[in-house]
């Protein structure tokens, strides 16, 4: 199943809150004039910032026509297509860092994305919504229903997260795969939108979460 088919009709306005959480994080892990890829860059708001502020040499990946217009508009390098396919035609460390903001649990095989992010990418930028969170188990269990806030905002009928995954599910496959933690980041979001660093037991207690990756035969230099 193609990711048209999956997302044609989403309304990615609902999500903006959640999609700029670690905007400011991501800048600071992001080196000045490296070269980056945003995989599913959306209008382009983060690839802005940081060719404005990191001087970066960038490239995005959209499959939306009318973002990828928003992004020219820009300035911006953007090519309209489809993440999984678009990204094996990259050379083995074509960029120093990739960009999966949000989207790999929306792609049919997050796992050969993720592969892929590593070979092309010195290092990768992960996030997505931790579905541990301690209020999912309680909604779950209480009302037998899915959730709906700020960090899943879409109805299940509706949503364009065709896997679920958890920040200990995310863990476990990086150590089976061997990839490298450069940095892990947990937050919780509140209902006010109210946002807090989360350190202990993040799997049960954050919302959202990022890691920083690199594979295991990448010496990354450290600033």
């Amino acid at each position: 199943m193609s990711q048209i088919k999956l997302h044609r009709n989403t309304d990615w306005t609902k999500s903006i809150t959640r999609d700029r959480v670690f905007d400011e994080a991501i800048c600071e892990l992001t080196r000045q004039e490296e070269r980056v890829l945003d995989l599913g860059c959306g209008s382009g708001d983060l690839l802005y910032r940081l060719k404005k502020e990191k001087q970066v040499q960038e490239l995005g990946i959209e499959l939306d026509s009318e973002y990828v217009a928003d992004c020219l508009a820009r300035g911006l390098r953007v090519i309209q297509g489809d993440l999984e396919e678009s990204i094996i035609d990259f050379d083995d460390n074509a960029f120093d860092l990739v960009i999966l903001n949000q989207v790999m649990l929306s792609v049919p095989n997050p796992l050969d994305l993720l592969e892929n992010g590593l070979r092309v990418g010195k290092r990768v930028v992960i996030t997505f919504p931790n579905f541990a969170h301690w209020k999912i188990r309680l909604q779950i269990m209480l009302r037998g229903r899915l959730p709906v806030n700020k960090d899943l905002p879409y109805e299940w009928y509706e949503t364009p997260n065709i896997r679920l995954a958890t920040v200990d599910d995310f863990m476990n496959l990086c150590q089976q795969k061997q990839v490298k933690f450069l940095e892990k980041q947990f937050i919780s979001q509140g209902s006010n939108g109210k946002l807090r660093p989360i350190i202990f037991r993040p799997n049960l207690r954050s919302s959202v979460a990022l890691f920083c990756l690199a594979n295991h035969h990448q010496n990354i230099k450290e600033d």
